[in-house]
């Protein structure tokens, strides 16, 4: 009986105390629909807007910008394929990620994608205190220090508390915000599309350097979720169709990143969007512009919280041994710290954003990496060699499998060659005529290991 009350249950407002420990067959539930949601909701963030906005001003017209920020949503087919092995192994996405790495040769990536997850989570944090803090000022709201201290608490007490409580919870969170914050998006839309000038000239042609520049402000932010899909589908059962898995969750952010990535796109052929809220607010009523302000703050805590809960299971990976639900708060208290000196410190928020645009280098070719060893294993896995260290089939040499590193550092190389970036131009972008080429780095090294494993990784073959 002991036993018996001490088995977790994934339940809302109940705190999950699974971590990247597999999850048993008897405690999965759900379908794929559910992915849609996470991936719809979490991507009704206001930062698509800008995305869009900026594809205009780097010189691309209306169309030529819708058509960027459509192909931008069709790579959360990739996104959402990522997951597929969560349901065979009902694990993390950086645990999986030893099998092509090795279990050493994993962990810099995980140093690495925490920073950034907690990185987007600061500035994510940021955008929804400052949103706060001119929503209070609309109602009367004395702003100041004061204000903008309790937007910050109010903001991030959000994020924290759904994603402490863990996975259910973070999926109902998803869901329900989803259709308050699909309705107002739309409303916005409403407002905003039929102000389109789709004949203004682009400013000055594109060239190649607009074009590159736009793919990737349009494809960081897809592409920065790579190592978490699995995170959310470890508990479906393992019946889930994989097509649906897939599909379901490239449904869900396609949706949502193209509807306000093309909203931003309209919106900068009518008005300047230098200042993305205060461009877009102009134009909407006055009656509606307390509920836009509410809007951004929703999608940044959507964002958030996704983001922050695939932290805490980072965390695990590193080796941190706590429950999730502890790790958790050292994620919160980074993140606590960043936003305050984002939000009184405006030389860190612009360093911010500039190093975090600059770790696609490594993420770009980590993606490859981890998408090509998935297909050439077709999402099979031996799941307890995930998790035995040096007993197991991942552990290669001395913790290191060389094939992986090497097609990482070959698109690492490429990536930084064709950079071009605030911190950081690569030696081959004038020679280019400007172009930015970071994200080719992913297919590189995907090509790359595939040309040095095709004959050597085999999908796992589970005892019958």
């Amino acid at each position: 009986m002991g036993q018996q009350e001490t088995v977790d249950v994934d339940e809302v407002f109940r705190v999950e105390t699974h971590g990247i420990d597999p999850i048993p067959d008897a405690e999965r539930h759900g379908s794929a629909k559910d992915l849609f949601w996470l991936w719809f909701g979490s991507n009704l963030t206001f930062t698509y807007v800008i995305n869009g906005a900026l594809a205009v001003a780097f010189g691309l017209s209306f169309w030529q910008a819708t058509a960027v920020v459509v192909i931008g949503g069709l790579s959360f087919f990739a996104i959402s394929a990522a997951g597929l092995g969560g349901i065979r192994t009902g694990t993390a996405t950086l645990v999986i990620s030893r099998a092509a790495f090795g279990v050493r040769g994993n962990f810099p990536a995980g140093v690495l994608n925490w920073v950034v997850s907690i990185g987007y989570t600061i500035v994510n944090t940021v955008v929804g205190t400052l949103a706060l803090e001119v929503f209070f000022a609309e109602i009367g709201w004395q702003s100041g220090t004061a204000g903008r201290a309790v937007a910050l608490l109010v903001t991030l007490a959000l994020t924290f508390a759904v994603a402490m409580w863990g996975h259910a919870t973070v999926q109902f969170a998803e869901r329900w915000m989803a259709y308050v914050l699909a309705a107002g998006f739309g409303v916005l839309l409403l407002f905003v599309l039929p102000g389109t000038d789709t004949a203004a000239p682009a400013g000055a042609a594109p060239g190649l350097s607009g074009w590159s520049l736009a793919f990737v402000v349009m494809l960081a932010g897809p592409f920065s979720y790579l190592p978490m899909p699995a995170d959310y589908t470890r508990y479906l059962p393992r019946t889930t169709s994989l097509k649906s898995i897939t599909w379901m969750g490239a449904l869900g952010g396609f949706l949502s990143s193209v509807a306000l990535g093309v909203a931003g796109v309209a919106a900068a052929t009518q008005t300047d969007m230098t200042d993305a809220v205060a461009g877009a607010e102009s134009l909407l009523p006055g009656w509606f512009q307390p509920l836009f302000l509410a809007l951004v703050l929703g999608g940044s805590v959507t964002n958030s919280i996704i983001t922050l809960y695939s932290s805490s299971l980072n965390l695990q990976v590193l080796g941190i041994p706590w429950s999730r639900a502890r790790a958790i708060v050292i994620s919160a208290a980074v993140t606590a710290l960043g936003s305050l000196a984002a939000l009184f410190l405006t030389d860190f928020t612009t360093s911010l954003l500039s190093f975090l645009s600059l770790l696609i280098i490594v993420f770009a070719p980590w993606g490859g990496v981890f998408l090509a060893d998935m297909l050439l294993r077709r999402c099979h896995y031996d799941a307890d060699a995930l998790h035995t260290g040096s007993a197991g089939a991942y552990w290669y040499r001395s913790g290191y499998h060389p094939a992986g590193i090497t097609a990482l550092l070959t698109g690492m190389t490429f990536a930084a060659l064709t950079c071009d970036s605030e911190l950081w131009t690569g030696p081959l972008v004038a020679p280019l005529g400007g172009a930015d080429l970071t994200l080719l780095g992913s297919v590189v090294s995907g090509l790359t290991y595939w040309a040095l494993t095709r004959r050597r990784v085999a999908a796992y073959a589970p005892a019958a």
